[in-house]
């Protein structure tokens, strides 16, 4: 009898041990496979969230390449931009320097003696205030002595330099301040700064 129980509790043990192994094998089977279904998940995020981020630095490269060449569009805009207005302050400023009182009164002068005597008999001529006194000074007396018409000087606000002259007391004029000079010089040298500046 008591041979029965050592084989029996013998036996129990062998089985016990045998169950316990295959509940181990299965276990550890079962953790390898979800072992390998979370590598596989981790790989397939992380591939995932690497291709993510190509795109994102696509972007921001593209991006990035779009504003450094809508910057370097506008930088060139405004640098011909500036050229063209320095160009215009140049120009006013050589007109005002080639434009002195003495100038103006031969340029007036040759312009009032070749205007034909039927365009009207008020001559008005509108200058800058210190361009005025000055021909006020001397000019104007000598000038109506040698063309016997009347001519009358005013005063034009914001006209740096030039004149601008009326030969029908107001009516229509010939406008040859700073302003109208530069434009029209301007409008002559910008085509061709333009073709300087790669602008056409």
């Amino acid at each position: 009898m008591t041979e029965e129980i050592k084989d029996l509790i013998s036996k129990i043990k062998q089985e016990g041990v045998q169950a316990a192994e295959m509940e181990a094998v299965q276990i550890k089977t079962e953790a390898q496979e979800a072992a390998l279904r979370i590598i596989a998940q981790a790989k397939k995020e992380s591939q995932m969230i690497i291709e993510q981020a190509h795109i994102q630095a696509q972007r921001l490269n593209d991006s990035t390449q779009a504003v450094l060449q809508q910057a370097g569009r506008d930088l060139l805009i405004n640098l011909r931009q500036e050229i063209i207005n320095i160009l215009g302050r140049l120009i006013k400023l050589e007109l005002k320097q080639a434009m002195s009182a003495a100038e103006l009164a031969k340029i007036i002068l040759v312009l009032i003696k070749n205007a034909p005597l039927s365009l009207g008999s008020q001559i008005i001529v509108s200058l800058n205030t210190q361009d005025k006194e000055k021909l006020e000074q001397g000019f104007l007396k000598q000038l109506i002595e040698e063309i016997k018409r009347p001519i009358m000087l005013k005063s034009a606000e914001g006209m740096q330099s030039g004149f601008i002259i009326s030969f029908d007391g107001g009516r229509s004029i010939f406008d040859f301040s700073d302003q109208a000079l530069s434009e029209y010089i301007s409008g002559y040298l910008r085509p061709e700064l333009r073709k300087i500046l790669n602008l056409e």
